[in-house]
């Protein structure tokens, strides 16, 4: 597969962030609940990665994530990650959770980036408002800039979901349906608890998150080089930014605790084929819908 900008894998030298959405090819996708079984090569290559980095580099890109995330976005602007039209295609919830045809659904992004979820959501919905945020203020900045930015419809702001509490820019209990989309990977795992939790107190009773993310074993896990590992399916990218792939049952556990409740957890494997390259790269997301226990106040 020739892959673009968007697609180059986590251990190639050019740029480090491997997307969702694939350049022309032939694509098949099917939904699993079982992970993605690997080859001995690739069982004796995640198997000789046994040294972490130090201390002090993990301390370091933990308190550098922000300044790496602005400088991701400084280099890339707006240009590096493709619009996601698909969302409403794989979460049906952002069209038929509301109880009468003209109710406005509000929504939070969580880790909104420069807007590729939430911009063709607002093109594509009248009845929405959306509460974006992102760790990035450089990001967060991009997504003001757009022109199809309207205050009326949506309101972006910088938040650190681990550390900043959502109800300082979104009211405890208002919001219809959360979207983290490729957002959580980028938490150290010590932390995404303390995400989730945050999340759940912006929720409505009733209400539900909608989550996709790399997963276990996904083709840029396996492409990591030596002195990328931070611990347990957790990298770092060339550029200083983490990703970490996701277990079904490491996900579901994390929702138990943070009092969400799941009501699907499956991988997605797709293998991605350029058959003029004569590659094929078999990709690995876990896709999940989480709601929060009780009835909303509509019901």
């Amino acid at each position: 597969m020739a892959l673009s900008k968007n697609e180059i894998v986590a251990g190639d030298i050019k740029t480090t962030h491997p997307e969702e959405e694939v350049s022309p090819c032939v694509s098949r996708q099917t939904k699993t609940s079982t992970a993605r079984l690997l080859s001995r090569e690739e069982l004796d290559r995640l198997g000789g990665e046994r040294a972490l980095v130090s201390d002090f580099k993990l301390m370091k890109l933990e308190k550098e994530a922000q300044k790496n995330w602005d400088l991701f976005y400084k280099r890339n602007t707006t240009n590096f990650f493709k619009d996601r039209h698909w969302t409403t295609r794989e979460f049906e919830e952002l069209k038929t959770c509301r109880e009468f045809e003209s109710q406005r659904l509000v929504l939070l992004e969580a880790g909104c980036g420069v807007g590729n979820c939430l911009f063709p959501l607002l093109q594509d919905d009248r009845d929405i408002f959306v509460y974006a945020c992102d760790f990035s203020p450089r990001a967060v900045e991009f997504v003001k800039l757009n022109p199809l930015y309207c205050p009326e419809r949506c309101c972006a702001f910088q938040c650190d979901l681990t550390k900043d509490d959502l109800r300082g820019n979104v009211p405890e209990g208002s919001v219809d349906v959360v979207t983290l989309i490729f957002v959580l990977s980028a938490v150290h795992p010590d932390k995404m608890k303390l995400a989730l939790q945050n999340i759940s107190r912006v929720l409505k009773p009733g209400g539900i998150v909608l989550f996709r993310d790399y997963g276990l074993y996904d083709h840029a896990m396996l492409r990591f080089k030596a002195g990328s590992k931070l611990g347990e399916n957790f990298y770092v990218r060339q550029d200083g930014t983490r990703s970490y792939f996701f277990s079904k049952e490491f996900l579901a556990e994390l929702c138990t605790d943070a009092g969400l409740q799941s009501v699907s957890n499956d991988y997605v494997l797709r293998e991605t084929v350029n058959k003029k390259e004569g590659l094929c790269v078999p990709r690995v997301f876990l896709q999940s819908k989480f709601t929060k226990p009780g009835q909303s106040e509509s019901s």
